[in-house]
């Protein structure tokens, strides 16, 4: 059974549910299972400011997650049009897999949620590819094969699964940001046995 890791931070939840709906869609192709993780807040002054296992959850992700699957489906929530501090601290700890080329060749697809419609899905989702680019990562997006992308009123981008939660996360996944969430997941699916062979 090849893996992907669904790798996310979330702060209110709804990454977290994109996380698991993106491993659901992993899950329905033969052949494949998610590893989902996720990582600690970090503190502005030093660092990680999580404890050291959570709670309750995904457990955080380490490197090796990243070495043994074939494929990785990053979620963050929106910050001022960027993937949360708690994320990119995570990715900045991986320049030993940089050097190595560990991550060349690897599919990689992205996910999003924020606060108001137009508060930087698109940026967020393009700058999360930055240091997936870095790594000679494989971006793999939403076509416009997938009806909810022209259908829906919400979240749903051609970079990758998204979801407008509302100021307060009062908006649930609604279901055009479901479907496309499992389609993400079963088309990172597709690409990463495609590339492992």
């Amino acid at each position: 059974m090849k893996e992907i890791l669904v790798l996310y931070y979330s702060h209110t939840g709804a990454v977290r549910e994109m996380a698991q709906l993106i491993a659901r869609g992993v899950e329905s192709i033969a052949g494949c299972a998610a590893r989902v993780r996720t990582v600690p807040r970090v503190s502005a002054v030093a660092g990680t400011a999580g404890p050291a296992v959570p709670d309750t959850g995904a457990p955080y992700a380490e490197l090796k997650d990243l070495e043994e699957c074939i494929g990785i489906a990053l979620g963050s929530p929106t910050r001022f049009g960027n993937m949360a501090a708690p994320l990119k601290h995570f990715w900045d700890s991986t320049g030993e897999l940089w050097l190595k080329g560990t991550l060349a060749g690897k599919p990689a697809a992205l996910f999003t949620s924020t606060a108001s419609l137009h508060g930087g899905q698109e940026t967020t989702l393009l700058s999360m590819m930055l240091p997936l680019l870095h790594h000679g990562m494989v971006i793999v997006g939403l076509p416009y094969s997938e009806p909810e992308l022209f259908a829906t009123r919400s979240g749903g981008t051609p970079y990758g699964a998204s979801h407008h939660a509302g100021a307060a996360g009062e908006l649930a996944i609604t279901e055009h940001e479901r479907k496309l969430c499992m389609a993400l997941g079963r088309r990172l699916a597709e690409v990463a046995l495609k590339l492992a062979r």
